[in-house]
């Protein structure tokens, strides 16, 4: 029985960036290969739109390129990724890294400068203190590599 992988679904082709986009990684089909994929979008999954303005973290908080406050969609987002994972008994996850929801290492600088800093993104954040590990597109070796 191959691992479950709670993924982010426009790594996976699914136009549901901010922008309508989508960021496809050219290895899904290794980890379709390897895992059973679960996808997500938190941004979506907390009821905003795509398209959408684009989002960063300031503090606790996320607000949209248009000064409004979105804190409550991405958290209902991460609370609603949260018990996907644990319904399917989920304990890794590959999300898309710099995203406000999904950033694992770093995130913008919630002055949408295009300038990123360290951080996590809600998402990852609620995941990691539900002790599921969680990947970035840019690990796809080191997620094959671990469940070998």
């Amino acid at each position: 029985m191959k691992e479950k992988l709670l993924i982010s679904a426009c790594l996976c082709g699914k136009n549901t960036k901010y922008n309508g986009k989508n960021n496809l990684l050219l290895k899904l089909s290794d980890l379709e290969k390897s895992f059973d994929l679960h996808l997500i979008c938190p941004e979506v999954m907390g009821g905003l739109p795509i398209p959408r303005d684009p989002s960063e973290i300031k503090g606790d908080f996320v607000f949209s390129s248009q000064g409004k406050n979105v804190t409550k969609e991405y958290q209902l987002g991460a609370q609603r990724a949260l018990r996907i994972a644990l319904k399917n008994d989920i304990r890794i996850a590959l999300l898309k890294e710099s995203s406000p929801s999904c950033g694992s290492f770093q995130v913008y600088n919630g002055e949408f400068t295009h300038e990123k800093i360290p951080g996590e993104g809600m998402t990852t954040k609620l995941l990691r203190k539900h002790n599921i590990l969680v990947f970035n597109e840019n690990q796809i070796t080191d997620l094959l590599n671990f469940i070998k």
